[in-house]
């Protein structure tokens, strides 16, 4: 896909940046898309983040060096962006296991972070069902609180919120809701630059999608005039909801033509099957054109 042979374009002037200052901005321009894009779209299909890929690759190099060549330790630290030996040598350390100096000697087990390629795989062949839709701007009110990033199973934090809310208060939401995506809603938003490596923390809002003012009991994220791509999934939650969340960003992004944008990642949970764990949910998400 395009998308993927631009991606590629980017990883190559990273390897040939790996001893300069590197502006992820030119990165993502190489890729004809935003940074915020870029990054997210990497961590998602590689599972770190970009930052650290780029400290890897460094430090990879960087050990390389140290074992076939008597150039001194702090300039080997320079070349690879580090201003003094003590931050070059726990950077190391923590990847190596090893300190510089350590890994001179013969024999000495290092890690090696390889040069890194986007290829598109075919797997399962499952299905996508999706819409994309123009809304007008509108608010998000509820209760909001910055939450750690959890992959799998129940976030504690989040369940702990929607246990805080009383069925007055719930009642006094569903007044309120009077724009798609109706009823109940969770919101992530604000993520933490560790995301796909399950660290960092986000802003999650529980609430309601409304053009109402509210009281101020509640919490109003400002969400501007946007177009989404809503994704259906149906089954087990939160398991099903997390892994069609995962193919939104490694599979249906890379072949599509479109990239995300800054904006709420919306959770609106549309029926619940009372005899089982089946839940039907939307997915929303804010996108625009790839350029």
């Amino acid at each position: 896909m395009d998308l993927l042979k631009q991606m590629n374009t980017s990883m190559k002037y990273i390897e040939e940046n790996l001893t300069n200052e590197i502006d992820y901005k030119v990165v993502a321009s190489i890729a004809y898309c935003s940074e915020y894009h870029f990054k997210r779209m990497f961590s998602f299909l590689t599972g770190i983040t970009l930052s650290e890929y780029i400290r890897r690759r460094r430090l990879s190099l960087a050990a390389f060096e140290l074992q076939n060549s008597n150039v001194k330790v702090i300039d080997v630290a320079m070349k690879y962006g580090y201003n003094s030996p003590d931050s070059f040598t726990r950077a190391f350390f923590n990847l190596h296991g090893v300190t510089p100096t350590e890994a001179r000697n013969k024999g000495q087990h290092l890690k090696a972070y390889p040069f890194m390629t986007f290829q598109l795989s075919i797997r399962g062949g499952t299905e996508m069902d999706y819409r994309i839709e123009q809304k007008e701007a509108f608010n998000i009110v509820g209760i909001m609180k910055r939450v750690p990033i959890v992959f799998e199973g129940e976030n504690q934090e989040i369940t702990g919120m929607w246990q805080s809310l009383t069925m007055d208060k719930i009642e006094q939401l569903k007044k309120l809701s009077n724009v798609e995506p109706k009823g109940m809603i969770q919101a992530s938003n604000n993520f933490s630059e560790g995301r796909m490596e399950e660290k960092g923390e986000l802003d999650q809002y529980i609430g309601v999608a409304t053009t109402q003012e509210c009281s101020d009991d509640f919490t109003k994220l400002e969400v501007p005039a946007l177009t989404w791509a809503i994704f259906e999934s149906t089954g087990t939650f939160p398991n099903t909801l997390q892994e069609t969340w995962g193919k939104i960003y490694s599979e249906w992004f890379p072949s599509s033509t479109y990239q995300v944008t800054e904006g709420p990642e919306i959770v609106s949970i549309k029926s619940k099957d009372l005899t089982s764990t089946s839940v039907k949910s939307e997915i929303w998400i804010p996108i625009k054109k790839n350029k």
